[in-house]
């Protein structure tokens, strides 16, 4: 958690390798990432699945589209795709929408939409950027409840927010940052200040 500007976005591009550490080493799963090469980065980048504020949806693909794309440039099979895409819609609740377009679908089914396309190639870790940032309470809560369940299934879920009511509502470990810097570091009622 942290205000804008705190590191939380850098944080998740030092994570994925999109940017490099200024000193010191990263670790994913006990291997380092922080000098990897380009051909390496993919197979870094198919164990984290990644969700932001703006959805970043492709206008031009139905949603269904939206979703197998991920598994296409992470070369699935045709079959792969068209069993695991279904399956994925289900659990965030999109079945009935696969044919619509993203300027059909509102705020939070376009959040859930980003979602099924991070989760689809089963990640170990979901980086969630601000999901929430752009919808109303109705639809924030509806994608803090799916997050849940995705962390319920097995998937790490890392949570970058500022709103301190679902950080307050989630009880789980809360790592704060303030210009870069880790200031807090609190596990389920233990507190540890830096």
């Amino acid at each position: 958690m942290g205000p804008s500007g705190s590191g939380k976005t850098t944080l998740f591009k030092l994570l994925i390798a999109e940017e490099k550490p200024s000193e010191g080493r990263i670790f994913f799963a006990g291997d380092e990432i922080t000098n990897l090469s380009l051909a390496e980065l993919p197979f870094l980048r198919r164990r984290i699945g990644h969700i932001f504020q703006d959805f970043r949806l492709l206008p031009t693909r139905n949603v269904e589209e939206n979703v197998a794309f991920a598994m296409e440039a992470a070369g699935r099979s045709l079959e792969e795709i068209q069993h695991d895409v279904p399956q994925v819609l289900e659990l965030v609740g999109l079945t009935d929408r696969a044919k619509n377009f993203p300027h059909e679908l509102s705020g939070g089914e376009s959040q859930r939409v980003a979602i099924a396309r991070a989760l689809v190639n089963r990640p170990e870790v979901i980086l969630a950027d601000e999901p929430t940032g752009n919808l109303d309470p109705t639809n924030t809560w509806e994608i803090i409840r799916l997050l849940l369940k995705i962390n319920e299934l097995g998937t790490t879920v890392i949570l970058a927010t500022h709103d301190k009511e679902i950080i307050d509502s989630l009880k789980r470990r809360v790592v704060a940052l303030d210009k870069g810097e880790v200031v807090r570091d609190e596990q389920k009622g233990r507190y540890e200040e830096k």
